[in-house]
């Protein structure tokens, strides 16, 4: 999918402030914009549309406008633009926490439409990626701690070396198609039940 294809949701109570906003997707190559009107209910549309960017525009919102524009940002994951005329730094930090991609104040113009959308874009797609190493990181750690009490099991009841114990672990996992961390998890397992016994 290149950037001209991407399906745009553009949340807009104001029709006027949300034609700007059109009108500047639509001069940078984007034609699959769909606008709603109406903030209730968005979860729905979403849903049907699934669009790959959202742009909302709040002109001057009331706190619980932005709370729950923050909780959608947070569940649809996706990338968020989002235009508002006044904020203060609580409400920044909030779009922030939320994982709004592109938090704007005071800034929709037709001109400027299309750079904020690719800084959106681009960000989100930054966030996830470091979200996925960190996760990753995490996962690996996780492992190693495990490996390393299922070799601790094996070394005091074979009396093998940390080597030899490593060993067996990956041979049993080779022989049994199945990941290091896998067997470690079931034998760290299994020698927590013989331990209540």
């Amino acid at each position: 999918m290149t950037r001209r294809d991407l399906i745009i949701l553009v949340i807009d109570e104001n029709a006027i402030r949300a034609s700007i906003i059109e009108e500047g997707l639509r001069d940078a190559g984007h034609s699959r914009v769909s606008i709603v009107h109406d903030v209730h209910g968005v979860g729905r549309v979403i849903e049907r549309l699934q669009p790959d960017v959202i742009v909302i525009d709040l002109e001057n919102p009331n706190r619980d406008l932005l709370e729950s524009m923050f909780q959608l940002s947070r569940s649809v994951k996706r990338p968020i633009a989002m235009f508002v005329d006044r904020s203060d730094s609580s409400m920044i930090e909030a779009a922030i926490d939320a994982g709004v991609s592109a938090y704007v104040v005071d800034g929709l113009r037709q001109e400027r439409v299309k750079s904020i959308l690719d800084m959106a874009i681009s960000r989100f797609n930054a966030f996830s990626r470091m979200e996925r190493e960190l996760a990753e990181a995490r996962s690996e750690l996780a492992d190693r701690k495990v490996i390393d009490r299922a070799k601790g099991i094996l070394m005091k009841s074979r009396g093998i070396s940390e080597e030899e114990a490593y060993k067996l672990l990956r041979t049993t996992a080779m022989n049994q198609n199945r990941k290091i961390a896998e067997i470690a998890q079931s034998l760290v397992l299994a020698a927590g039940l013989l331990e209540d016994l």
